[in-house]
């Protein structure tokens, strides 16, 4: 059995294809679409077996926004990258590159419909 504290997670969405084009660009990750008569997801690169697992999520009364719950991506080698491209994409830098050593470094933003998510690198 798994021991971390996440299994998995979602960030609410009101348009599936919008928020996956913009977490692909930024990420330059393809995400897995999964669809079915309740819910439109798009899914996180990851091993289920192993890690966490996550997705955007399309679904009746799940909204997006802010609120108290921050997921952080794993964007190891390239929180810069990451970073850099929100902007471009449409997104807000809400927390710029932060050092929180000897945890590594986090930034953090605002997605097209307002989640705040932060992103995570050891380097």
């Amino acid at each position: 059995m798994k021991q971390n504290a996440i299994n998995w997670f979602e960030i609410y969405t009101n348009d599936i294809n919008k928020a996956a084009d913009f977490y692909e660009k930024i990420l330059k990750k393809e995400l897995s679409k999964i669809t079915n008569e309740k819910y439109n997801m798009a899914m996180f690169p990851c091993d289920l077996d192993n890690g966490v697992g996550g997705a955007l999520t399309q679904m009746d009364k799940c909204q997006p926004g802010g609120g108290g719950t921050v997921v952080y991506l794993n964007v190891e080698g390239d929180l810069d990258g990451v970073l850099e491209r929100i902007p471009k994409h449409g997104g807000t830098v809400v927390q710029p590159r932060l050092d929180i050593a000897p945890h590594g470094f986090i930034g953090i933003f605002k997605d097209l419909e307002g989640n705040v998510v932060g992103l995570h690198s050891m380097v």
